[in-house]
């Protein structure tokens, strides 16, 4: 095992990883920028770097800094956390070529999985279910095009191989927009991604994002740890996360895990991954991969037992897991609130100083956050400052114990998104369960309103 581990990243998942690494009794290094000297995680690290000026090129996404931060450490592995470079496979590489461990994938499987394409390419080998489209690249001849929107039938979308994030993607309602849309795409990825290479896909009407957990060692075992419903987003930005995902069956659960599981196999995956998934009429269709910890994993932690983080610790110590397919039990159920530093109408930054931080607790309530009371949320960096994830025998429970928790959490100096979950979690349809990726963007107008009068109140 690991005797020191550098964490290159910030925010409540460096907290989250420290908290991982005291826990296993191993020494922790965090790297830091300017603004962030401040911070929770970096008064509790057993050694702090400062890597940098505040902009994130110049510090959280500076390869060299971080490995450097590493070497006069003395830390023999690296923990990407999730964002900067954690998907990034040249980190990855230069990581290990630096001599040290890198607490991820291997630079070859984050390649594969981050070009959509030869993902899709993998997933279809393993017998994982695909959205049905192009097969690959869309080819530069307009006719070949046209031909392959007319056998996968309209509306499709055009989507950049190396995108995310909700970046690179276009929806195409007809033919006589196919070879605009796919020009405008092409261009846009270039600019974005470096790459513009783009694909295509039938455009699902009303799905839902689900997602499979899985983690895998260097030993050939791969578990999954069950599904997370994500459909929550707006502008493709997931807000609640829950688990297990409502309306899922054990034996679609199953046949869908298991298929991530041999994809896993046969690409040589290690650590912890999340394939994701548009779910419709009771089908999957896979999307995409993350390579990494998902912001999300708590909800899965909660309901299986299981300490994603520590797992990834063990997998790149090369350890095996600690766990069979058979010890995944899913009991209960868990919801979890991105709690943002924003305009809950607007959806603008709110940085600041927080001159009041009061969390929520009682029985299944955990907080994951890096703030407290006076400190100062930076105008740098995404505008996540914690998450609150309730557990419940039911999803009923789990709701219940997140309206209290929402209601007892106290900011003030900065506007957060609090009201506007207070509010979805009066949704009558989130209440049901299984609405789509839709849903919250249909009913913004009707939240604004309500949510414009309680603030003037």
């Amino acid at each position: 095992m690991f005797e020191k581990v550098l964490i290159a990243n910030r925010g409540e998942i460096a907290l989250r990883v420290l908290r991982a690494c005291r826990e296993m009794g191993i020494k922790t290094v965090v790297v830091h920028s300017e603004i962030d000297r401040e911070a929770k995680y970096v008064k509790l690290a057993d050694e702090s770097v400062c890597i940098g000026p505040n902009p994130s090129p110049q510090s959280y996404l500076n390869m060299a800094a971080l490995i450097a931060a590493a070497e006069v450490t003395g830390a023999q592995a690296i923990h990407p956390g999730y964002g900067f470079l954690s998907e990034n496979a040249d980190f990855a590489q230069r990581v290990e070529e630096s001599g040290f461990a890198f607490i991820g994938p291997t630079p070859e499987s984050i390649r594969i999985m981050g070009d959509k394409v030869s993902a899709k390419d993998a997933m279809k080998k393993a017998g994982v279910p695909c959205v049905p489209g192009s097969d690959g690249a869309l080819p530069d001849d307009p006719k070949e095009m046209l031909e392959i929107g007319r056998k996968v039938g309209y509306p499709v979308i055009i989507k950049a191989a190396g995108g995310g994030g909700g970046r690179g993607m276009r929806v195409v309602h007809n033919e006589e927009e196919l070879l605009r849309s796919v020009e405008m795409t092409k261009s846009e990825a270039q600019a974005a991604f470096g790459n513009p290479v783009v694909y295509m896909e039938k455009f699902l009407q009303t799905p839902r994002h689900v997602e499979i957990q899985v983690l895998a060692d260097q030993h050939g075992n791969a578990i999954y740890l069950g599904e997370r419903d994500c459909s929550l987003q707006r502008r493709h930005q997931k807000v609640i996360e829950e688990a297990p995902a409502p309306g899922v069956t054990d034996e679609q659960r199953r046949k869908v895990g298991e298929a991530c599981v041999a994809a896993c196999k046969l690409i040589g995956y290690r650590g912890a991954g999340t394939f994701e998934f548009l779910y419709e009429n009771g089908e999957f269709y896979f999307i995409e991969m993350n390579t990494r910890v998902q912001v999300e994993h708590p909800v899965t932690e909660l309901i299986t037992g299981i300490d994603i983080v520590q797992e990834q610790i063990r997998v790149a110590a090369g350890l095996p897991l600690q766990y069979t397919q058979d010890d995944v039990v899913l009991k209960g159920h868990s919801i979890e609130c991105r709690i943002n530093a924003e305009d809950p109408l607007k959806f603008i930054p709110s940085p600041g100083r927080i001159t009041t931080w009061h969390t929520p607790g009682g029985p299944g309530v955990r907080v994951d956050s890096h703030v407290y009371t006076g400190y100062f949320v930076p105008p740098n960096y995404d505008s996540m400052i914690g998450k609150i994830i309730t557990y419940g025998k039911t999803r009923e429970q789990a709701m219940a114990r997140m309206r209290i928790a929402l209601s007892e959490m106290v900011v003030q100096g900065i506007s957060t998104n609090i009201p506007l979950h207070q509010q979805l979690l009066l949704d009558a349809e989130f209440i049901k369960g299984g609405t789509s990726i839709h849903h919250l963007e249909h009913q913004m107008p009707e939240i604004r309103a309500v949510l414009e009068k309680k603030l003037a109140s």
